[in-house]
């Protein structure tokens, strides 16, 4: 290795950030890769599509983060292909960063079980982009059905789906209903937006499948409560422009929103290794590359054994995997022994339906209701990085709560809703 060695990261989300910093005192040269020029905090996503927050509000640019680090230059741009042999990442830009060591952690993009045509008629939330599309899309459909005339026409665009019925898609329904319900209320002539349809579509028997089977119970009868229709044991089988089919069932919806399937990030396939169903990565108990020590994967992009199960594709896990593989380089570099094999900590599952709504999985400590939705606001405002972000998060919700208005409902961008 050289006398400074060289670290290359790809990707800036949890995974990417955490084992930057991690190194902040090592005597390594970092170079950040990532798309995009901010750190986005996932698990707050659906309340800027939802238009609860700002874009600002849950991302900080990653120069700003990192300003302090004097071992870190951050780049913007795309990784396409990793050549394993000359130690080399060449971007989209025709330029190439060559590496001592790599941690690829690019994360998840999203997946729809072969039926990629259902994409411009379904969008996921993965970005601060496709947030933005979707609050334009749940926003324009309100403004359309105030114009429309005809009833069939304004009871489509009045009718929204979410299709998965996992933390994300169980938290985009409840706000949609609290939207239609509460936050627009008053606020048209031509239309009751209350006597919206919000459909929680579940292939699976219940909705939260990874929590224990009563706080599914639990949060499925919240959902109700709220005016979310949830459907499970059936699988979406279509979606177009016009709306989708369950079963045997066509439903006309302008507005069908996919929280149903992840995949991992193109790049794994430039590795020339085997990868799961989910096109992710097998790893070593270190999370190297097998065969290639010098190769980290880190985050969504690696399958990493937990027991019998799998460590799962939530931020906590990123995390803990950014900051062990900080620590690995920290003792190879310092020719150290090797810390011990990455162990995941599970911190428990938390999900939140709407207003003082949520359900909490602690291990074996489960609760629900008002208390499970605090707990829920104060682990979120906590975890968000910097100060001001959880000032603003805080005073935003704070007026949500009292008033039920959405501050950030402003449309941007061309209306590409079908007409």
């Amino acid at each position: 290795m050289n006398a400074v060695p060289h670290v290359v990261i790809v990707g800036g989300g949890f995974a990417g950030l955490w084992a930057t910093r991690a190194l902040a005192s090592a005597k390594v040269r970092i170079t950040l890769l990532d798309r995009g020029n901010h750190h986005l905090f996932q698990p707050l996503l659906y309340q800027v599509a939802t238009a609860g927050l700002s874009a600002p509000d849950i991302a900080a640019p990653l120069r700003h983060i990192l300003r302090g680090q004097r071992n870190v230059t951050v780049l913007m741009g795309e990784a396409t292909v990793i050549d394993k042999t000359a130690r080399r990442v060449q971007l989209a830009s025709g330029d190439a960063l060559e590496y001592d060591a790599l941690m690829v952690c690019t994360g998840a993009t999203h997946a729809y079980f072969g039926h990629d045509e259902w994409a411009p008629h379904a969008p996921g939330l993965k970005t601060l982009d496709d947030a933005l599309a979707i609050r334009r899309r749940v926003l324009t459909a309100f403004e359309r059905a105030e114009a429309e005339r005809d009833p069939a026409r304004r009871a489509a665009l009045l009718t929204f789906a979410v299709v998965g019925g996992g933390p994300t898609g169980v938290e985009l329904a409840g706000t949609l209903a609290e939207i239609a319900r509460h936050t627009l209320r008053k606020e048209f002539r031509n239309i009751d937006p209350g006597s919206a349809r919000v459909l929680l579509l579940e292939a699976g028997p219940r909705v939260l499948a990874t929590f224990p089977e009563a706080l599914s119970a639990k949060a499925a009868k919240q959902l109700a409560r709220l005016g979310v229709e949830v459907r499970t044991g059936v699988p979406v089988s279509s979606i177009d422009a016009q709306g989708f089919v369950l079963g045997d069932q066509r439903v006309e919806a302008c507005t069908v929103l996919w929280a149903a399937g992840v995949a991992a990030s193109p790049l794994a396939r430039s590795l020339d290794v085997p990868l799961d169903r989910a096109g992710r990565v097998a790893v070593e108990p270190d999370l190297t590359l097998p065969g290639h020590p010098e190769i980290f994967i880190a985050g969504d992009l690696a399958t990493v054994k937990w027991g019998e199960r799998l460590v799962p594709g939530v931020a906590p896990a990123a995390k803990q995997m950014g900051s062990y593989v900080a620590r690995v380089l920290r003792a190879r570099f310092a020719n150290q022994p090797a810390p011990p094999p990455f162990g995941y900590k599970d911190y428990g599952n938390l999900a939140t339906i709407g207003r003082r709504a949520a359900v909490v999985d602690l291990h074996g400590w489960h609760f629900s209701g008002y208390f499970a939705w605090v707990f829920w606001l104060v682990a979120h405002v906590f975890f968000l990085i910097g100060f001001r972000n959880r000032v603003v998060v805080l005073l935003d919700w704070a007026m949500a709560y009292w008033t039920y208005q959405r501050n950030a409902r402003i449309v941007l961008g061309k209306d590409t809703m079908s007409r």
